[in-house]
């Protein structure tokens, strides 16, 4: 059963490396290992393998009167289903296609607030969000608005400017 235990614990501990550690062994080995731990052969995966097989054939060791034998194979099925896991697990956050940079048109509608007064027909500064992140943009309004003010985005007439309207409540 020790055996089984030290596995388990061996692949929670190479997991651990392969988090903290990440890519260091592909830089040490300056792209000779080209591709060859992505995939299957990723270390998550094998840690996932590995700790799965040990843990689980403890289990059943300890649990049923089968030998080391029957329990190695039945952590190995284990294994293999957590490693299969662990893979299909690593290829979907890596295709996750939702982190698409935000565009400038998303600001029409935002909310914002003047940091530096805008004069009418002249230009002041705003402080908006955009992808969640501040940024602070020239922007001219119809009519004055006040330092602090909160502000609706109308349009985006260029990268670096908005027009904006103050907000009445």
């Amino acid at each position: 059963m020790g055996l089984f235990l030290g596995l388990g614990i061996g692949g929670i501990v190479l997991l651990v490396c392969s988090l903290v550690f990440d890519g260091v062994l592909e830089g040490v080995f300056d792209g000779a290992l080209d591709g060859l731990f992505d995939g299957w052969l990723s270390l998550p995966v094998i840690a996932g393998f590995v700790s799965m097989l040990g843990f689980t054939g403890a289990i059943v060791l300890g649990t049923t009167g089968l030998g080391p034998g029957a329990s190695a194979a039945a952590g190995a099925v284990a294994g293999t289903g957590a490693g299969w896991l662990t893979y299909r697990l690593s290829r979907a956050l890596a295709r996750d296609s939702s982190g698409a940079a935000p565009r400038q048109s998303e600001l029409v509608g935002s909310a914002g607030t003047v940091v530096t007064a805008i004069p009418a027909g002249g230009y002041g500064e705003v402080l908006l969000r955009l992808g969640g992140q501040p940024a602070k943009y020239a922007a001219t309004a119809d009519a004055p608005v006040t330092l602090g003010a909160e502000v609706w985005v109308t349009a985006t007439p260029s990268s670096t400017s908005v027009s904006v309207r103050a907000v009445e409540r």
